[in-house]
């Protein structure tokens, strides 16, 4: 066990280079998302759900643009920052309600967290990974949810559109 371990540090050595990188942290994040997904197939099994015998294309362009929504406002918004508070710190505004913010932990797991929730392209992974998996356990409440994320993404599409057509009007 001791010669896996050594192994596991001069690789975690070899790759960070120098910088601190909070691998076991990742390590952790990665067998729980493991978990996450082996229990819903767990779930789904023993609850006799079956995964959809084919996904439309309409479902996956509707649950990508609520996940981009979703994550976005997770990892960004200014009203879920408490959710984020415990793990990164305000660094400044970023524009049209969004946040920029610092991982302020240098545990390795909190370290990790801060990363994957302050992160949209990280956190898409899971709200895709959930937003899928109602397709298995609830489809009619999931696409519910999804519409109401993608027509707030399409309506901050149109705010920008609006913004930019109105700035180049008065100039």
């Amino acid at each position: 066990m001791s010669e896996v371990i050594e192994r596991a540090r001069r690789a975690k050595r070899g790759y960070a280079g120098g910088e601190q990188r909070p691998l076991g942290g990742y390590l952790v994040a990665l067998g729980a998302y493991g978990g996450v997904v082996a229990a819903l197939a767990g779930l789904a099994r023993l609850t006799g759900r079956t995964p959809p015998e084919r996904v439309s294309p309409f479902d996956v362009v509707l649950l990508g643009v609520a996940t981009h929504k979703l994550s976005r406002a997770l990892a960004k918004d200014s009203v879920t920052s408490p959710l984020r508070a415990p793990f990164t710190r305000y660094r400044e505004p970023a524009g049209a309600s969004e946040l920029n913010e610092d991982v302020r932990h240098h545990d390795p797991l909190r370290h990790a967290v801060g990363e994957l929730i302050s992160c949209p392209f990280c956190l898409a992974v899971w709200v895709g990974t959930g937003l899928t998996s109602g397709l298995v356990f609830a489809p009619r409440l999931t696409r519910l949810v999804a519409v109401a994320f993608s027509t707030i993404a399409a309506s901050d599409f149109l705010q920008f559109a609006y913004d930019g057509v109105k700035h180049r009007a008065g100039e």
